[in-house]
């Protein structure tokens, strides 16, 4: 018989583990202490912008019409532990407030909430991103509370998703790390990840600490891609060079690949920024700080791409915001999300408002959300109100929306026809051909 899968928190990465694992076929339950979070679920809706989340859920959620009636939700810590066989850990571990480290208060609750419930044989799945050290100490803590003792075992499964193709992801993984200490709980997760396994998906079968430092290992070294095109767009730009040309020769390297080495105004987002300062922070604790020093500069790099966007902003208004109209398209911290967090957008947004900017912000899926971040900004309904009278135009998330606005239109519109292009993503040839300056981080202003 199938296991039996309970998913516990459904945000961002729980709701979409749960979806995923009706549709692989299996009975699942998922937990949320916020009432109408599975309130909404249970309706098929979500509280953020996943693409094919919400169709996936329709598929599956109980008592709608058509679906399958795999999937159901509660806030019953009773009813999760005797329901299921798999039970996967999927809260939220941010950034601690005022420092690097990572705030495993979230994990350490659901542990024990769920541990003294377990009577039976069970698996507890760690999916959250943890400091390194965390799976052992949590396996100490199940045994000491687990009713069942050493029948319930632990195993650390880190994702690998990518908002914007979370469903993608997790139904068709690039990879499958499953940090284990026993042959039962390999086989119970190998039934479990059978359909991706089955078509081709690669599983790695390791200790805790090393699944621990798998998804903070790869995050670091994409932060670090993202930090060293930007730094070469800062080499370039004072030796008058071209970034993306310099990255399309590069990126033919297959030891270097083309991806993540698009300059701009850097990276951002609940993962990447909390995810390497927390490494930074645990490798500390460690004393093995001096492994990870430069991650403090690709950070510092990081911010510092923001800061400059704001300058190039204001040197092209003239050198003040100060009754200044200033056009920001994009809000999110990347394109098919609605997620801000840590939003490079939004922050220079943001910065330039705090300096006297009169700043508007149009965004596809991300206002409602900005609004709530930064509810002094202005916001429009289109790119194109966005615009209306603005001095210059940021473009700063790589919405294909914007790729497709049309510059003669647009310049119908503003005051002054200035495009910034923070993400280097719009053709430059076609906004110059309709009368517009184009400038972008690390290329040739001619």
């Amino acid at each position: 018989m199938a296991p039996k899968i309970t998913v516990i928190g459904t945000g961002y990465l729980g709701a979409t583990h749960a979806a995923a694992m009706a549709e692989l076929g299996f009975e699942v339950l998922g937990l949320d202490v916020v009432p109408e979070k599975i309130e909404m679920l249970s309706r098929a809706e979500v509280p953020m912008y996943e693409p094919g989340l919400e169709e996936l859920l329709a598929r599956h959620v109980a008592g709608l019409e058509g679906s399958s009636g795999r999937l159901r939700f509660t806030t019953s810590w009773e009813e999760v532990a005797e329901f299921g066989d798999v039970h996967f850990v999927c809260v939220n571990t941010p950034q601690k407030h005022g420092e690097y480290a990572c705030d495993m208060s979230y994990v350490d609750a659901a542990v024990a909430s769920l541990a003294p419930l377990l009577r039976r044989p069970a698996l507890v799945v760690g999916k959250s991103t943890v400091p390194v050290g965390s799976a052992a100490r949590l396996a100490r803590m199940i045994a000491e509370l687990a009713p069942a003792g050493a029948e319930v075992e632990l195993a650390w499964n880190p994702e690998f998703l990518r908002e914007g193709f979370a469903v993608e992801d997790t139904l068709h993984p690039d990879r499958i790390v499953v940090g284990v200490r026993g042959e039962r709980a390999e086989k119970v997760l190998r039934e479990v990840y059978a359909t991706p396994v089955g078509e081709g998906s690669p599983f790695v079968v390791t200790d805790y600490p090393t699944a621990e430092l798998v998804k903070t290992a790869a995050n670091s070294f994409l932060a670090t891609k993202i930090s060293f095109i930007n730094a070469m767009a800062e080499v370039c730009e004072a030796a008058d060079g071209d970034v993306a040309k310099l990255a399309e020769a590069i990126g033919h390297d297959e030891r270097i690949g083309k991806k993540f080495l698009r300059a701009g105004i850097g990276f951002g987002g609940g993962c990447l920024p909390k995810d390497i300062r927390a490494f930074m922070a645990r490798a500390g604790e460690l004393g093995a700080d001096q492994a990870l020093t430069f991650l403090r500069e690709v950070d510092s790099i990081n911010m510092r791409r923001r800061g400059h966007m704001v300058e190039l902003a204001r040197e092209t208004v003239g050198g003040s915001f100060l009754g200044q109209r200033v056009a920001v398209l994009g809000a999110t911290f990347k394109p098919d999300s609605d997620d801000v967090r840590d939003s490079p957008a939004l922050n220079v947004a943001g910065q330039i408002h705090l300096q006297g900017g009169q700043v508007t912000v149009y965004d596809p899926k991300g206002m409602e959300n900005a609004r709530r971040v930064f509810p002094t900004l202005a916001y429009a309904d289109s790119a194109p109100e966005a615009c209306r009278g603005a001095q210059v135009v940021l473009h700063l998330t790589e919405w294909a929306e914007f790729r497709s606005l049309d510059p003669v239109a647009l310049r119908e519109v503003v005051a002054e026809p200035h495009l910034l292009d923070g993400r280097n993503a719009l053709d430059a040839a076609a906004w110059r051909a309709a009368g517009w300056t184009y400038r972008a981080m690390g290329r040739p202003q001619a």
